[in-house]
């Protein structure tokens, strides 16, 4: 995996959101701590939808919350244009949460359930003494009618619904990124392409920025514009979708391609590119954290850390023994 290289990150007037060295920590008890970041750098451009993606545990949630400091990282740079975001405070953190709104993974547990959709949505604007004017137009750009969603409660509503009010809520306040933290992994499938197809259209409408967490590649690849993929903690590749898709160069990664029905590559079982369980975030492998589960480890991957590099056209990778045969 990746340690603290930044090759791959652009310069910073070419993009919007800008993570470097970033690192966040949980108490394990007994002394310990739980390693879910470590080190993990990326930057999104303006309009770009940056899909980040791995098995559960892998860190990209934690990364997600700590980008608006909930919570705030250990160490690390997490740049808002020109606002460093992990050194503000109080009134000055929250003025700049304006812009960034999140998108939670459980629809249902996030709305106030004693609350009535209109006073959800409108609660952001209350708070920041704006006009409340554009609940029923956010409503119903997220597909709900105002007459009669606004004055019903979360339990009234599917899923799916209560998703379309979660999102609501999070435009309502104009931000200029979104970050969406598996949003549509709690919802059946056929309503997870509506919502995938209301968020894309969103974008384009509101002029946003996307950053979009889930596991399954097969959303992610839909969505994104580039992805990032990580693995206990750390990156290990990231290019455009389609390159990614395409010509996967870490094992990881084509292990997760790999278990794509109709993947598109012709690429061995998944269950032979991957074994056995993720370590333990508490006590990593050292050099590579994928090394105890990748058929390709030889004795460098346990003595050194692999540090990302370029392999192709905005295409960059953590391993010391890449893949870079596949093609379409």
């Amino acid at each position: 995996m990746a340690g603290s290289g930044k090759a791959h990150l652009r310069p910073r007037d070419e993009v919007l959101l800008r993570v470097e060295d970033l690192v966040v920590e949980f108490p394990a008890g007994r002394g310990r701590t739980v390693s879910a970041v470590a080190g993990v750098s990326f930057d999104v451009a303006r309009g770009e939808t940056l899909g980040i993606v791995g098995e559960s545990g892998c860190g990209k949630s934690s990364a997600a919350r700590a980008l608006v400091q909930l919570p705030r990282p250990r160490s690390g740079s997490v740049r808002l244009e020109d606002q460093e975001l992990t050194t503000l405070r109080g009134e000055a953190l929250r003025r700049t949460r304006r812009r960034l709104q999140m998108i939670f993974q459980d629809p249902i547990s996030s709305l106030n359930p004693r609350r009535r959709v209109r006073d959800i949505v409108g609660e952001g604007p209350r708070v920041w003494n704006l006009p409340g004017d554009r609940v029923d137009e956010v409503l119903e750009a997220v597909g709900l009618d105002p007459a009669t969603a606004a004055v019903r409660r979360p339990h009234e509503f599917s899923g799916g619904q209560c998703q379309r009010v979660s999102i609501a809520r999070a435009l309502i306040l104009e931000p200029e990124v979104v970050i969406c933290d598996e949003p549509v992994s709690a919802l059946d499938v056929s309503v997870q392409a509506q919502i995938l197809g209301l968020l894309e259209d969103l974008k384009d409408r509101y002029r946003l920025t996307l950053v979009f967490i889930a596991h399954d590649l097969a959303v992610v690849k839909n969505v994104s514009d580039r992805i990032l993929v990580m693995y206990l903690g750390k990156v290990c590749e990231l290019a455009p979708s389609a390159e990614l898709i395409g010509r996967p160069a870490h094992p990881y990664t084509r292990a997760l391609i790999a278990s794509i029905p109709d993947g598109g590559l012709d690429l061995p079982p998944a269950d032979t590119l991957i074994s056995g369980e993720p370590p333990s975030p508490v006590e990593p492998p050292s050099g590579c954290r994928f090394r105890t589960r990748c058929p390709r480890a030889r004795e460098r991957c346990a003595a050194e850390e692999p540090q990302i590099r370029r392999v192709g056209q905005d295409h960059w990778l953590a391993c010391h023994f890449p893949d870079l045969t596949t093609t379409d």
